[in-house]
């Protein structure tokens, strides 16, 4: 006997299979297709838009602020710090005054620094130094409250000048110290840092190259320009002088 299957109750051709699969998928072509590039697209454009105004912003700033940093409102007055410490004054004076909500009359704290070469290990490097160590400036409106502020600011031993009233430096002081901002030229070659030796006339050294390594000697003379000194080394107890490079000697 055989069962007959109806043609409700039949399984599906492989044609009409395809037919459903193709007929279920998304059209390529539709809106989800373009979603991705046009998504993309707006972040490009916003990323494009945001360094723009970013540009724009630093512009504007370069404009107004003074090329001078005298011009800038209060005055810039020198504090007087443990050497050494100055950082550390420099972060307890930022926390004083903004506790002290003096934002608005203590606008700077600089330490002054600059690029200088020196030699280390036989090679030379560029490093920051302090300019004036034991020594901060300070840009602010001095009244009673800021001069409470910083001159009890742990740290801090007192402003620099003569008299009970601190004096602000002078343009010359502060352009001297601090720079004057100017506009790069293109193509300018950017200035070298100086070189400032580690060591001083007078002072004993250690001869670490040469035929006269491990001998002390005495500097009597130092040529920058050469990167040269002169040293007194006691040969036979007797003092000779020796001609030496930088990288040839150390602080004794």
């Amino acid at each position: 006997m055989t069962l007959e299957i109806p043609d409700s109750q039949e399984t599906p051709a492989a044609d009409a299979l395809e037919e459903t699969a193709v007929s279920e998928a998304p059209p390529s072509d539709g809106p989800a297709a373009e979603a991705a590039p046009a998504e993309a697209a707006a972040e490009t454009v916003d990323d494009e838009a945001a360094a723009e105004e970013a540009e724009e912003a630093a512009e504007v700033a370069a404009l107004t602020t003074p090329a001078s940093p005298y011009d800038l409102p209060g005055g810039w007055y020198v504090v007087h710090s443990y050497s050494g410490y100055e950082k550390k004054v420099k972060a307890n004076l930022q926390t004083r005054v903004k506790s002290m909500h003096l934002e608005d009359r203590v606008f700077d704290v600089v330490i002054p620094m600059e690029e200088v070469v020196e030699f280390k290990s036989g090679r030379k490097v560029t490093v920051e130094r302090k300019k004036f160590p034991g020594y901060i400036l300070v840009r602010l409106y001095m009244d009673d409250d800021t001069w409470y502020a910083v001159r009890n600011t742990p740290g801090v031993t007192g402003f620099v000048g003569s008299g009970s009233k601190p004096t602000p430096l002078s343009r010359r002081e502060v352009e001297r110290i601090l720079g004057v901002r100017k506009e790069e030229e293109p193509g300018a070659e950017k200035k070298e840092p100086t070189f400032k030796p580690a060591w001083e006339v007078g002072e004993t050294i250690r001869v670490v190259e040469g035929p006269f390594a491990d001998f002390n000697g005495v500097i009597e003379d130092i040529n920058v320009d050469q990167s040269k000194v002169r040293v007194l080394v006691d040969i036979f107890g007797r003092e000779t002088p020796v001609e030496l490079n930088f990288d040839q000697i150390l602080k004794y």
